[in-house]
């Protein structure tokens, strides 16, 4: 019950999130980069619900855009991590000793720095780009699934049915993909969606800082800080991108923890 709950508050925030981005897609009120000098900081109204920003340009299809953005990105970028944690946790926690210390090696000397610095260097060396976003959160974020995966690998490695295909002369690629993989899902589902609201933190911050989502194209992290000039006139600016991102990241928090307790009380096999 405890579990649904979780599952059930999750769900309903991560709709909204969903909702906008399909709007996002098909049917924006308004093109969220065409500017109206008549119409600058027009508050909440019938023709623009969300308000209008000091360039005129309206809030709510900016909104609905820059969710797209942050979907796209932490998603891209999520599955860059995963797909480089994997195959290096899986060898690492599977063949042990040099290749474990080596690969675990590189692993923490990335892990030793903040991520956000990491991914902001990045990004200020190659450039000022959605893709250089998404690859240098999918690089930073990669070790975290690393670390998961080398600690399952080294517990399932043990258990009977692995020790059996080794004698029997399975390779152990087949080992590890067919075998191991699958039994790290309850390990590895909680930490992705987790790992998705951590990414969607870190795009805000870089955005905020001008490293993210590159104008006019829209990002809320963009949004919050050209808000900051009008707080105390124009607070919609702020509100509104600041809900939808709140929405977005509880919503995959509720989302983890229903997973993680659904997950350790015997929910997946």
């Amino acid at each position: 019950m405890r579990s649904r709950a979780f599952y059930i508050t999750g769900g309903i925030l991560l709709g909204i999130c969903v909702t906008a981005f399909i709007m996002s897609l098909v049917c924006l009120p308004y093109d969220p980069n065409a500017t109206d000098a008549s119409a600058k900081l027009v508050a909440p109204c019938a023709s623009h619900i969300f308000g209008t920003d000091n360039f005129g340009r309206d809030v709510f299809s900016r909104v609905l855009s820059a969710s797209k953005y942050t979907i796209f990105i932490s998603f891209a970028g999520i599955a860059i991590a995963l797909v480089l944690g994997v195959a290096t946790g899986l060898p690492a926690g599977y063949f042990g000793g040099f290749t474990d210390k080596s690969i675990m090696l590189f692993n923490n000397s990335i892990m030793c720095f903040p991520g956000i610095l990491l991914a902001l260097v990045a990004v200020a060396v190659f450039g000022a780009s959605m893709f250089n976003v998404i690859w240098a959160l999918g690089l930073v974020f990669a070790p975290t699934f690393a670390r998961v995966c080398r600690a399952g690998t080294m517990e399932i490695k043990e258990r009977g049915y692995i020790l059996h295909a080794r004698v029997t002369g399975v390779k152990p690629v087949r080992i590890m993909a067919a075998h191991i993989l699958p039994n790290l899902l309850p390990q590895l589902l909680p930490a992705t969606v987790i790992g998705l609201a951590n990414m969607t933190l870190f795009e805000s911050g870089m955005s905020y800082l001008g490293l993210g989502v590159q104008p006019p194209d829209a990002s809320f992290g963009k949004m919050l800080a050209d808000s900051q000039s009008y707080l105390m006139t124009s607070p919609w600016l702020l509100v509104f991108p600041s809900l939808m991102l709140i929405f977005y990241i509880l919503g995959l928090y509720f989302l983890s923890e229903g997973l993680r307790v659904s997950l350790s009380s015997g929910g997946a096999r």
